[in-house]
C-alpha cells in the first residue's frame, strides 16, 4: 500500500513531472541490432543496374534497414535481396524479393534504406515427386 502512494503522490512542488511525448511505433515485429552481409540488386530489368554488397544495421522477420553510398533506390523499388551473402558452396543464403520503403539521407553523407521482404525466392526443398521412400 505504501508502494502504491509513493508511485500516485505527486512531486513536492506540485507540478506533474514533465513527460516527453512518445511517437508511436508503427513496426509490427521487434527489430534486432546485427550485422549480416547482403547482396541487393534491382529486380526490375527496366531499371540501371547495379550489385550492393552491404551489411544490415537492423533487422526484423518482414524487414531490413541498412546504409549505403548506391544513389540508385527509390521507394517503392523492387528488389532481389541474397542474405546472409557468401560465396561459398555450401553457403546457406536465401533470396529474397523485397520493396523499398524507406529512403533517408544520413549526417555521414550514406543514405539509410529500408526495405520490406515480400517473399523468399527459389525452390522449396520439400517437394513430393509421387514416390516414397518407406516400405509397406
Amino acid at each position: 500500500m505504501a508502494t502504491q502512494e509513493l508511485m500516485s503522490k505527486p512531486p513536492q512542488n506540485g507540478t506533474p513531472p514533465h513527460r516527453t511525448p512518445t511517437q508511436t511505433e508503427r513496426r509490427g515485429t521487434r527489430r534486432c541490432k546485427i550485422t549480416q552481409l547482403m547482396r541487393i540488386r534491382p529486380s526490375d530489368p527496366e531499371k540501371e543496374h547495379f550489385e550492393d554488397l552491404r551489411g544490415t544495421m537492423s533487422v526484423s522477420p518482414t524487414g531490413v534497414y541498412f546504409q549505403t553510398s548506391e544513389a540508385g533506390y527509390e521507394i517503392g523499388m523492387r528488389l532481389f535481396v541474397t542474405m546472409p551473402y557468401t560465396q561459398g558452396v555450401g553457403s546457406m543464403s536465401r533470396e529474397y524479393l523485397a520493396e523499398v520503403v524507406r529512403v533517408e539521407a544520413k549526417a555521414n553523407g550514406m543514405t539509410g534504406i529500408g526495405f520490406k521482404i515480400l517473399m523468399e525466392m527459389g525452390m522449396q526443398t520439400n517437394h513430393s515427386y509421387g514416390f516414397s521412400t518407406f516400405e509397406k
